[in-house]
C-alpha cells in the first residue's frame, strides 16, 4: 500500500495522478481491510497531494462508503472524521456526505440519538459555501425528528427552535408539517398538555391528502385528533402549562375542550367517553381512569416529585374541581375517600388549587372542613334582583288594579 501510493504521488501529470489514486481507492474498499483505509486517508489528507486532488479523493470515498460492511464503515468513517477536523474548513461538502452516510446508517439500526449527534455535527451556518434556508431547515426538523425518537425533548426543542427561525418563511408544505409534528410532541414530552393539545388539534384539521411526496391517510389525522383530546384530559384541572393568568389558562381550556367535544370526530374514538366526563366536570371512577392509563405513552405516566404520577394529579384535580361543583363543603376524611388518597393528600392539594386561583374556595382547618366558592354566585345574585324588582312592580300594579287606576299596557 505504502508503495502504491508513494508511486501514485510521483506522477506529475494531473490526471494520471487522479486515476492511480482511483485505482488503489477501488483496492481498498474490495479488500474491507481497515489498515489499508487508515493509511489511504493519512496519504491522502498529507501535504504529499494537492487540496483539490484531496478533496475530489476524500468525495469519492464518502460516496462509496454504503458499500463498506456496517462495523468497518463506522470505524473508517470516524476516523476520516477526526483526521479532517484540523483542516474541515476545506473538506465541508465532504464532511457533509460523511455524516449523513453515518446516520443513515445509525438510523437503520435504531440507534436515534447516534444518527441526530452525527447530523448535528453539520455545520449549518457555514460561510464557505452555500447553503440555502430549506436545507437548513431540513436538517434542523430531521435531528429533531431523531431525538425524538428516543424522546429526547430537550435536544429535539434546541434544534426545533432553529426551525422556528426557518418555518415561517418556508413554502416546503411537507417540511412545514414536519416541524408542526416535532412542536406538537415536544410540547407533548415536556408535559406542556394544553398547548400540544392546541398543536395536536390544529394537524388533525389539514383538510388536504396529498402534501409534496407525502400522503396523508385519514389514521394519521385520527392519531393527531386522539393526541388533541389525550393533552387536553391530561391538562384538565387546568394546570398552569402557560405564561399567563390562571384565568387565561382556563378559558384556553375551555375552549379547547369546547372544540372537541362538539367535533364529531371525536365521538367515535374510545377515550371520549372520558373527554365527555372532563368537560361536563363529572367525577370519574377508578375503573374509567384505569382504563384510559392504558392508551397512555410512558411519559404521559411519569412519577411526579409528590410521588404521583401525571395521570393521577391530573385526575385527582379534575375530580376535586368536580366535586367543587356538586358540594357546598365536604369533610377532609370524605373528600380523600371521593378522591381515594390520604386526606392530609387531599387537602395539600386543594389548598394549592385555591392558592393558584384554579379552583374558588376555603379551607377550615380547625373544623377540617374545605368550603366550596360557586363561580355563578354573583349571577345568581343578580337574578335574584332581577326577580325582585319583577315582583316589586307586580305588587304596584296589583295595587293600581284594586284601586282602579289605569295600568299603562
Amino acid at each position: 500500500m505504502e508503495s502504491a501510493l508513494a508511486s501514485a504521488s510521483a506522477i506529475s501529470d494531473q490526471r494520471q495522478k487522479i486515476e492511480q489514486y482511483k485505482h488503489i481507492l477501488a483496492t481498498v474498499l474490495s479488500s474491507n481491510s481497515v489498515v489499508q483505509a487508515k493509511q489511504f486517508i493519512d496519504h491522502v489528507l498529507s501535504d504529499d497531494v494537492p487540496l483539490m486532488v484531496s478533496r475530489q479523493l476524500i468525495q469519492m470515498f464518502a460516496q462509496e462508503l454504503g458499500r463498506l460492511e456496517p462495523e468497518f464503515q463506522k470505524e473508517i468513517a470516524h476516523y476520516t472524521l477526526n483526521q479532517i477536523q484540523p483542516r474541515v474548513v476545506s473538506f465541508e461538502e465532504q464532511v457533509l456526505i460523511i455524516r449523513e452516510k453515518l446516520a443513515e446508517l445509525y438510523e437503520s439500526e435504531q440507534q436515534w440519538s447516534k444518527a441526530a449527534q452525527m447530523l448535528s455535527g453539520i455545520d449549518l451556518d457555514s460561510g464557505m459555501r452555500a447553503i440555502d434556508d430549506t436545507f437548513r431547515l431540513s436538517k434542523c426538523v430531521q435531528i429533531a425528528r431523531l431525538y425524538l425518537e428516543d424522546d429526547d425533548a430537550v435536544n429535539a426543542e434546541a434544534f426545533i427552535n432553529k426551525a422556528s427561525f426557518l418555518v415561517s418563511n418556508s413554502q416546503h408544505e411537507v417540511l412545514n408539517l414536519q416541524y408542526k409534528v416535532c412542536y406538537a410532541r415536544i410540547l407533548d414530552l415536556k408535559r406542556k398538555f394544553l398547548e400540544a393539545a392546541l398543536r395536536y388539534y390544529d394537524i388533525s384539521q389539514i383538510e388536504k391528502r396529498q402534501i409534496g411526496d407525502e400522503e396523508i391517510d385519514e389514521e394519521a389525522l385520527e392519531q393527531a385528533l386522539a393526541a388533541a383530546v389525550t393533552c387536553t384530559i391530561l391538562a384538565a384541572a387546568g394546570s398552569s402549562t402557560f405564561s399567563c393568568s390562571s384565568h387565561l389558562v382556563q378559558v384556553y381550556y375551555i375552549a379547547v375542550a369546547k372544540f372537541l367535544y362538539y367535533d364529531e370526530r371525536c365521538s367515535k374514538l374510545t377515550i371520549y367517553p372520558i373527554l365527555q366526563k372532563v368537560y361536563l366536570e363529572r367525577i370519574l371512577r377508578k375503573p374509567e381512569i384505569d382504563a384510559f392509563a392504558e392508551e397512555l405513552k410512558p411519559h404521559q405516566q411519569a412519577l411526579l416529585p409528590d410521588n404521583f404520577t401525571v395521570l393521577d394529579r391530573a385526575m385527582i384535580e379534575h375530580n376535586l374541581l368536580s366535586a367543587s361543583k356538586l358540594y357546598t363543603n365536604i369533610s377532609f376524611d370524605e373528600l380523600g375517600r371521593l378522591l381515594g388518597i390520604a386526606p392530609l393528600k387531599a387537602e395539600k392539594i386543594a389548598s394549592r388549587m385555591i392558592y393558584e386561583d384554579r379552583m374558588r374556595g376555603s379551607i377550615d382547618q380547625v373544623e377540617a372542613v374545605i368550603h366550596f366558592e360557586d363561580d355563578t354566585e354573583e349571577l345568581q345574585q343578580w337574578d335574584q334582583q332581577i326577580v325582585g324588582l319583577c315582583q316589586a312592580l307586580n305588587n304596584i300594579l296589583d295595587i293600581m288594579a284594586t284601586k282602579g287606576l289605569p295600568i299603562p299596557v
